[in-house]
């Protein structure tokens, strides 16, 4: 009886016709079954099906033989209607998975195959070949498989070569759960298993049933950024996943971005775990972006993922849009307190939230016990976890130095060297536009031909090199539509180095003041009205210029000016600036008291027109 295959479900007999309850009743009574009776009695249980499982889970066996696995291979055999096969926690050996795809060879109506740490002991070179076996006879049988479960087998890229055939055919055309957790397949399997996974997707689509996998999980894998980037193609194409797990995959920005670009192809998505990889700003903030198409959202770890302060307001950002989430995970991410009570403020609305892990990152003692009160006035102190292991308050200077040591660090880890090249392009690209003037389109580039200057532009370009009031009236009655008309409106960063510059000669002379205040409402009116502006990346790049947060890299600060902040006053009180942001500004300013002490009567200005505008 103890070899009968393990279920929770309910026995189906198989009683021999020869053996009567009035049988039953005769040995009863003298206390004693016949010998024979027993024999009969024990075959029957053995034949016994129990629901649509076969499961030797855990038992610790040691196959390596076709006599290892006799008895496996006649349950199996024996098992009319095997939906489910669990094999995880033994080791297989060649022989011994051959013998067992042999039996596996007729079950047409298996769906659910558990094989996970499957191959302990063994050496990497057999794994492939009893993969390959297994893989044959799931063929051979005709099977359409829902479930496949591979993990914590070490297998290398190898050992995805050993299912590649397998993936690829009609077996799996109906597959919806896909594990692959700690196999080691490194870049090289990554790549092979998303070459796979799309060719799975245009044949089934072919035959009239394209693949709609719903479960990937690929943790622990050394995926980095190119395999990475490889089933991000695979993720795009398929566009039916509702969780995808890839924690602890070494995977920096670009391989983040790439699949950043996947995940909004999947509506459906409702758990992302990407856990310690490193997004930093640039993989935080196409994240971000990402998340604003993925509305049923409910689980959301981007834990160790080093989002830091900006890429932590970028995803507060996108929260909005995202009605039933249930958990939120930035903890390990360099976040400031400030840019924490924005994520907490970001959840307010969150009925559904079960769980906001905000720990290790920099609070400081007293940020903490903010984040803590945080949460409670708005009734979810039960929410909000530990907050023990927080890193304390960074220290502004020592940081700077070290995130961009960070960011050298990032491209040191690139592989192949690639994206590598890319990013330092990228980065040459963006040193030659600082050199431009801010805010200008193609006419800004200095090897255009002064033929080819708009009218005006002269006096425009004068204005931002050395703005003053009186270059700006200079500009005439046609200024608002010079700026309008030679500011690029897609670049959020550009329109606040543009704002600042434009804020920074207000003064209370009337038409000095007029003119700043009514270029500043076209512009931004214009620009925060775009579906396609960035908006918290405006009020990311306005917080690091003016002081009020620390970027990954050493950024130029303004010298901070009345005019700036009475400026931005007037436009928070607008109806065309978004309360959010208003919220994100107040968070920081409040905050800040130092670094605006040298305008307090500007700064309370603005802080008690924030606070007015989110109370509303």
């Amino acid at each position: 009886m103890s070899n009968i295959p393990k279920s929770s479900l309910v026995f189906h007999f198989e009683v021999p016709k020869d053996f009567s309850c009035e049988t039953s009743a005769r040995h009863s009574k003298g206390n004693r079954m016949a010998s024979a009776d027993i024999d009969q009695l024990t075959e029957a249980l053995a034949k016994t099906h129990v629901g649509e499982e076969l499961s030797y889970k855990g038992q610790g066996l040691k196959l390596n033989d076709t006599q290892s696995v006799e008895k496996i291979v006649r349950e199996i055999e024996q098992f009319q209607g095997l939906k489910a096969l669990r094999l995880e926690g033994n080791t297989v050996g060649v022989e011994a998975a051959q013998a067992i795809s042999k039996a596996l060879e007729s079950k047409k109506d298996l769906q659910r195959c558990y094989w996970s740490d499957m191959f302990t002991g063994r050496l990497r070179s057999e794994i492939p070949s009893a993969l390959k076996s297994l893989g044959s006879a799931l063929m051979m049988s005709g099977a359409k498989l829902t479930e496949l479960d591979l993990s914590d087998n070490a297998f290398g890229p190898d050992g995805v070569k050993g299912i590649e055939a397998l993936l690829k055919s009609s077996v799996c055309y109906t597959l919806q759960e896909l594990k692959l957790n700690n196999c080691g397949m490194g870049i090289g399997g990554g790549k092979i298993l998303a070459s796979a996974l799309i060719e799975c997707y245009k044949q089934s689509s072919a035959a009239g049933s394209p693949l709609k996998l719903k479960v990937f999980i690929a943790g622990r894998n050394r995926l980095e950024n190119h395999g990475a980037t490889a089933l991000s193609q695979a993720f795009k194409l398929i566009g039916s996943l509702e969780e995808i797990h890839m924690p602890q995959n070494g995977i920096n920005h670009p391989g983040i971005t790439a699949l950043a670009t996947a995940v909004q192809h999947n509506p459906n998505l409702r758990v992302l775990n990407l856990n310690d990889n490193t997004f930093t700003k640039r993989g935080a903030v196409a994240m971000a972006q990402a998340l604003r198409h993925l509305c049923s959202v409910q689980v959301i770890n981007f834990g160790d993922c080093l989002v830091r302060s900006e890429g932590a307001i970028a995803i507060a950002a996108a929260l909005r849009g995202l009605p039933v989430l249930k958990e939120l995970n930035l903890s390990f991410g360099e976040i400031s307190e400030a840019a924490a009570l924005v994520v907490t403020r970001a959840v307010r609305d969150k009925a559904d939230l079960e769980k906001l892990e905000l720990n290790g990152n920099c609070l400081g003692e007293d940020g903490c016990e903010a984040l803590k009160e945080a949460m409670e006035n708005m009734g979810m102190g039960d929410v909000l976890g530990s907050l023990s292991d927080d890193e304390g308050e960074d220290e502004e200077d020592e940081g700077d130095e070290e995130d961009e040591g960070d960011e050298e660090d990032e491209g040191d880890e690139e592989d192949e060297g690639d994206e590598e090249d890319e990013d330092e392009d990228t980065e040459e690209m963006e040193e030659n536009e600082k050199n431009c003037i801010n805010g200008l389109k193609d006419e800004c580039n200095v090897e255009e031909s002064p033929a080819k200057v708009p009218l005006g532009s002269a006096d425009f370009l004068s204005f931002l090199q050395t703005p003053t009031s009186e270059k700006l009236l200079d500009l005439g009655a046609k200024r608002v539509q010079l700026f309008e008309q030679q500011v690029d409106f897609s670049d959020a960063t550009k329109i606040a180095d543009l704002f600042l510059q434009l804020s920074s000669v207000y003064k209370e002379d009337a038409e000095v003041k007029q003119a700043v205040l009514e270029i500043s409402d076209a512009l931004l009116k214009k620009a925060l009205s775009s579906l396609q502006f960035q908006t918290y990346s405006f009020t990311t790049s306005l917080l690091l210029k003016l002081g009020l947060l620390k970027g990954e890299k050493k950024a130029k600060k303004v010298c901070v000016l009345p005019g700036h902040l009475l400026t931005l006053k007037h436009c928070v009180e607008q109806d065309y600036f978004p309360v959010d942001q208003a919220n994100v500004l107040e968070v920081f300013v409040s905050r800040n008291g130092k670094v605006l002490a040298s305008c307090p009567n500007a700064r309370d200005d603005l802080k008690a027109t924030l606070e007015k505008r989110i109370s509303a």
